[in-house]
């Protein structure tokens, strides 16, 4: 499925290739909701990176997080967005070259729904998750997770049927 994205102001524009559609997972984690989490959460999806094309790439910047404050280390994503309205666009990680990972926010085309009873919440832990974030309690049988799931996002989608 090919997935149109763009920035608010309209000076980035994407396109990706996309089999794993479907925003089901919602992370709470400190640096997605500090970075593009307005409920508290951001929801990623999953693209082939090869099939990018971006469209106002001089609009670009990234910025690389800091995973743990007190060694310094940086998250293997790097957050592209628009250096003029700010809107998170997508992440990159070369550990995951093949693929890339836009923002279920930043996408113009319409996506899959998911009934509630689907959706998986991770980094739930209380390091991560913001007291005021509405989420469940920690019960990975009901998909709430303290930290990472028991399922990749290629895995949700073939074992639910929604593989494109």
């Amino acid at each position: 499925m090919e997935l149109q994205g763009s920035c608010h102001c309209g000076k980035v524009r994407f396109s990706v290739q996309s089999h794993t559609p479907a925003p089901f997972m919602r992370c709470y984690c400190s640096i997605c909701r500090k970075c593009q989490g307005g409920g508290g959460y951001a929801i990623n999806i999953m693209g082939l990176f090869k099939s990018l094309n971006v469209v106002g790439s001089e609009c670009l910047r990234e910025y690389r997080a800091v995973r743990d404050k007190k060694t310094g280390e940086l998250c293997g994503n790097i957050r592209y967005f628009c250096g003029e309205c700010g809107s998170h666009l997508y992440a990159y990680c070369e550990e995951y070259a093949d693929y890339v990972y836009p923002f279920a926010s930043a996408i113009d085309t319409p996506l899959p729904k998911v009934e509630y009873k689907d959706i998986y919440h991770i980094m739930l832990n209380g390091d991560s998750k913001a007291n005021w974030a509405i989420a469940p309690e920690v019960d990975e049988a009901k998909h709430a997770f303290g930290e990472y799931p028991d399922v990749s996002l290629e895995d949700w989608h073939k074992q639910n049927n929604r593989f494109i």
